[in-house]
């Protein structure tokens, strides 16, 4: 399952620890993709796409699960500019 999918499914507490997993990996395996090289930038990135969002809400996030949200926020601090 690619990562993204991984992201689609996350519910609950186990499939966002799931997901977790699964961005370690991606990161250990691959992390040239990764648009965000050092963690202070990873969590700016991060930051920054919360705060442009308001939190996934401009993006359809605001009845989503608190774990949906939270992957998402770390899936952003993967690719956000």
């Amino acid at each position: 399952m690619q990562l993204h999918e991984k992201l689609e499914v996350v519910t609950d507490e186990a499939t966002f620890l799931a997901f977790v997993q699964a961005l370690a990996h991606d990161r250990r395996a691959d992390g040239k993709t990764w648009e965000n090289d050092s963690i202070e930038d990873f969590l700016e990135a991060a930051g920054s796409w919360a705060d442009d969002s308001g939190f996934g809400a401009s993006q359809g996030l605001s009845a989503a699960s608190p774990w949906k949200k939270f992957a998402v926020f770390l899936y952003c601090g993967k690719i956000y500019e």
